[in-house]
């Protein structure tokens, strides 16, 4: 009698903790997700003499790499993946900006950390990343910033799953002497670039 009164709660139990589980293993898939794809963009481009020159298929390529990495998680309808170039600017007051952003996913969510063009001009802008521990880019080295949201699939069900999404950062300074004059990624004929809207 006794067991046939606890087992209901037994069983919610067992199945929360299940879910719980898949639920930190994703997050942790998804943090990994985050420092690959920011290292894999700090070594992207072609050569050009003594500068590197990166471009839109370039990005794009490394956003289709980024989705088969995260496998069955299926980043492109579940998730959100945004690469900002974060740098110091050129001329004075030489301070920290966003140089440009490109997106990923169907997932609508904008960057908690700044759009393109923030900073630009003045030096408020002091990195990206949670107060107290900002990202900066050093004098000719821009800093690959990563931001991905991702809404966890649940394995049992949406009521015993954690409701909020999962966020993951991740940053890697260039590893090359990269070309940022202009717009920073140059176009490529037949190639879209991708853009950042907050909705797909």
């Amino acid at each position: 009698m006794e067991f046939a009164i606890c087992l209901p709660f037994l069983l919610l139990v067992t199945l929360w903790c299940v879910e719980l589980a898949n639920f930190i293993l994703v997050r942790q898939q998804i943090s990994q997700l985050a420092l690959q794809v920011a290292d894999n963009a700090s070594r992207i481009g072609t050569q050009n003499n003594v500068q590197t020159q990166i471009d839109e298929r370039q990005i794009n390529d490394l956003f289709t790499g980024a989705n088969l990495q995260s496998g069955s998680l299926d980043i492109s309808r579940h998730g959100r993946i945004i690469l900002s170039s974060l740098e110091v600017q050129p001329d004075p007051p030489k301070g920290q900006y966003i140089h440009w952003q490109r997106c990923f996913g169907t997932l609508s969510y904008a960057s908690t950390y700044g759009v393109t063009g923030d900073g630009e001009g003045n030096s408020s802008f002091k990195g990206m990343g949670p107060t107290g521990s900002k990202v900066t880019a050093l004098p000719g080295v821009p800093a690959m910033f990563v931001e991905i949201a991702y809404t966890y699939q649940p394995i049992i069900s949406h009521y015993i799953a954690p409701k909020e999404p999962i966020q993951e950062i991740a940053t890697v300074l260039v590893r090359d002497n990269r070309d940022t004059s202009g717009p920073g990624v140059n176009p490529v004929s037949g190639v879209t670039a991708s853009q950042c809207q907050t909705s797909a």
